[in-house]
């Protein structure tokens, strides 16, 4: 007999309510839930294949251990055990730094991997810590923490309010939005057009949101912040600066205009190859909107200048007076967020608290480059020792980061690596011990970060839709067993680290003057938690202390575990409202405009108006059905659009004698890749395009869809090189390559 669930997508950053349909404990069906408060019964192309992505006959169903080189199927006690026996002798022979730990996408995808990976890292006391973040976002975090002080806040466009929104490097109909949380983006940017906004793409790609637009501009790939800079010189130039109610929370506004008089749009105008005409006519458009919005991502990040990129999107806002305010960019605030402090000056942000061993790179956000790595492993040269062993959680590097055939040998090279992942894949085939998580219709869900980043405030949980499966492991408490054995205390009680962060929360909240419990007893409010586990008691806890929870008692009628579970579809809590300026942690107490590292780095800007690519540059693309390399064994998610082919202008092809469909040979820095050429005016002259995630031909995996049709890395291209020198963010973007038509028979696209 079969029956419904609830459950949140946990496959994009959209987080949209599902209801399944379970056959027993198969999940059979998935459609939009209709009642969500956030999501209200959209549902894409991944979301409806949630069982076919549940159900991969490939995913681990057991621990595998290395034995006698090979892996093979174990207990989890074995499999523990031989996490402590890994880790413990390199912590103890050459200290914390030589365990390095690998964070992947899907970490914020779930409850478990929100939860536990900090209390691993301040537990083995590591500095050698490496996500996918400085291949995605890491400018984004830098620039806000230079501006607010604070590198999770994140402004977010009103999409529901906006009158003006402008996208730059951002392709949400096929990304579903990225650091904006918005189920039915694509319903939004339609429902801006016909109430009499407008939208505004810049991209070198004729995307499906540039085709949406009113206004498409084909900017040359990596030359974001000059346009940027250009249309906030225009602001100034023109008198067209008004910041409203922002202004008595601002400082450096008159050293701002004089870092940027001389990007006028002029002088960006051959090097972005945008008319200085169409330059102007953003920047006027955008401070005459009533309402409006920049909204800048990953074309803007994965360039060699993202952090001016990601700064001056955020500039662009606060000039016209759209920062903060309904219809602008306004910084959300979640439920689990940390209970509101009073305003005024705080710690600030620092970067380069420590670098890394061998090229020196300067930690953005307690990280490392994750392009660094490779180096940081196999060079034995450089202070300190080399990394020994590796944790990786919901990582793919190999796949994800530049130059994965060094890397590929340098994992090889490891004296122990464990990672968390439910498949063998490129990179998990080198670990010694794999834990693999339960699918995720047997997992909790709540989106602690998503909801940071949402353009409503909202709160929703879902309890597993299926219980767990007989020899599975909760993802919460392999995490936490991971915990223990990597610290000394293999062996505890796995409840022992929720009933420590709990004990240790309890004990900083009843300390702190604003905190709702303030002066009261730890031990009688740990008591008081609700929920079937310790990850819903601490769930419970982050409500109850939170801006909207009950403070166990204090705030009759608010937010805990108890009332969120009464609501199964989600509580809504209101549009977006102002802050200001409560978020801001400088050590000002105000937006800080010019901070030094940024006013230091606009010389290197300056020096990009004279260099023009002499050929051609690479671009990656999003796919609808895709996320990154962690979907491409489910059939039902790839095909069609979703082909790892690179698409190339027409005059181009045309120039290099590149036919439809047939082999092309695509060299970089970092090395040669061959694919199937897929001719199209969807892209400008002079860039190429292939999409990320690709690769899935390294033997001793266990992926068989992925293999069937492995497609290219094209992370290979690269050699780790080019990074942006604030944030560590590798540039994957507007990097040169040469294309040359491979020798041989038309290639079928992969």
């Amino acid at each position: 007999m079969s029956r419904t669930a609830l459950r949140i997508c946990p496959l994009c950053e959209a987080t949209c309510g599902l209801t399944l349909t379970l056959e027993g404990t198969r999940v059979t069906g998935a459609r939009g839930d209709r009642e969500d408060v956030f999501s209200k019964g959209f549902i894409c192309p991944k979301g409806a294949a949630f069982g076919a992505v549940d159900g991969d006959p490939d995913r681990l169903r057991a621990p595998l251990v290395r034995r006698d080189g090979e892996l093979r199927e174990a207990t989890w006690q074995e499999a523990f055990d031989a996490v402590a026996a890994g880790i413990r002798p390199v912590v103890e022979r050459h200290g914390p730094h030589a365990v390095g730990v690998v964070l992947g996408n899907p970490n914020v995808h779930t409850m478990a991997g929100i939860l536990y990976p900090p209390v691993l890292l301040a537990g083995l006391g590591t500095r050698s810590v490496f996500t996918a973040s400085t291949l995605d976002q890491m400018p984004k975090h830098v620039s806000s923490g230079l501006l607010y002080g604070d590198a999770g806040a994140i402004p977010v466009p009103d999409l529901d309010r906006t009158g003006h929104l402008l996208l730059i490097g951002a392709n949400p109909l096929e990304s579903n939005g990225s650091l904006c949380t918005a189920p039915d983006f694509p319903g939004k940017l339609k429902a801006l057009r016909a109430r009499g906004g407008t939208l505004t793409v810049v991209d070198p790609r004729r995307t499906r949101t540039a085709a949406l637009a009113d206004r498409h501009v084909a900017i040359r790939p990596g030359t974001d912040a000059l346009l940027l800079a250009a249309m906030a010189q225009v602001l100034f130039e023109e008198d067209l600066v008004d910041c409203g109610e922002l202004t008595p929370h601002l400082q450096g506004l008159g050293e701002l205009r004089e870092a940027v008089k001389e990007f006028t749009p002029e002088a960006v105008e051959a090097a972005c190859d945008v008319a200085a005409g169409v330059t102007r006519a953003l920047a006027r458009e955008l401070a005459a909107a009533p309402t409006a919005a920049v909204y800048g991502r990953i074309g803007t990040c994965t360039v060699p200048h993202g952090t001016l990129g990601s700064w001056l999107v955020d500039v662009l806002n606060i000039l016209t007076g759209n920062l903060d305010r309904p219809g602008g960019a306004l910084f959300p605030q979640a439920a689990t967020d940390r209970t509101p402090r009073p305003a005024g000056p705080s710690h600030g942000f620092a970067l380069g608290r420590w670098h890394s061993r061998v090229s020196k790179y300067p930690e953005a956000k307690g990280e490392l480059p994750l392009s660094a790595l490779a180096e940081e492993i196999d060079t034995a040269t450089g202070e300190g020792e080399p990394i020994r062993a590796l944790v990786s959680i919901a990582a793919n590097p190999v796949l994800s980061a530049p130059d994965g055939d060094r890397l590929d040998k340098a994992l090889s090279s490891l004296d122990f690596m464990v990672s968390v992942d439910p498949y063998l894949n490129e990179t998990s085939r080198h670990a010694h011990v794999v834990l693999p998580p339960p699918p995720p219709s047997q997992s909790p869900h709540h989106d602690f970060a998503f909801n940071t980043l949402a353009v409503r405030n909202q709160v929703r949980y879902t309890r597993p839709a299926v219980p767990l499966e007989p020899g599975r492991m909760a993802e919460t408490e392999i995490l936490a067993r991971l915990i223990l054995a990597a610290t000394g205390m293999h062996g505890a009680d796995p409840s022992a680290v929720d009933d420590m962060v709990i004990r240790q929360t309890l004990g900083k909240a009843v300390e702190q003057p604003h905190s709702p419990v303030h002066g009261r007893d730890p031990g009688e409010l740990a008591a008081a938690l609700t929920g079937v586990s310790g990850p819903e008691r601490r769930l419970d806890m982050m409500l109850r202390l939170g801006p909207y929870g009950d403070g166990f008692g204090a705030r009759p009628g608010g937010l805990s575990l108890e009332k969120l579970l009464a609501h199964p579809h989600g509580i809504d809590l209101g549009p977006l409202a102002s802050r200001l300026p409560q978020p801001l942690k400088t050590r000002s107490g105000k937006v800080e405009l010019l901070p030094r590292p940024i006013a230091d780095d606009l010389p290197r800007l300056r020096e990009a108006l004279d260099r023009l690519p002499e050929g051609l540059v690479l671009v990656g693309r999003r796919h609808l059905r895709s996320n990154n390399s962690w979907m491409h064994n489910v059939p039902a998610l790839t095909g069609g659009s979703n082909r790892c082919t690179l698409h190339i202008h027409p005059e181009d092809a045309e120039r290099l004698g590149v036919r439809d469909g047939a082999a092309v040979r695509v060299k970089g820095a970092g090395g040669e890749v061959t694919a199937p050429a897929e001719v199209t005016d969807g892209v400008r002259r002079g860039v190429v395009s292939l999409p990320h995630g690709w690769g899935h031909d390294r033997p001793g995996t266990r992926l068989s869809h992925a293999a069937g049709e492995p497609g290219v890395n094209v992370n290979q291209l690269l050699d780790g090189s080019l990074l942006d020198p604030l944030s560590g963010n590798a540039v994957l973007n507007g990097v040169p390559v040469d294309v040359t038509a491979a020798a041989g028979t038309r290639t079928p696209p992969s």
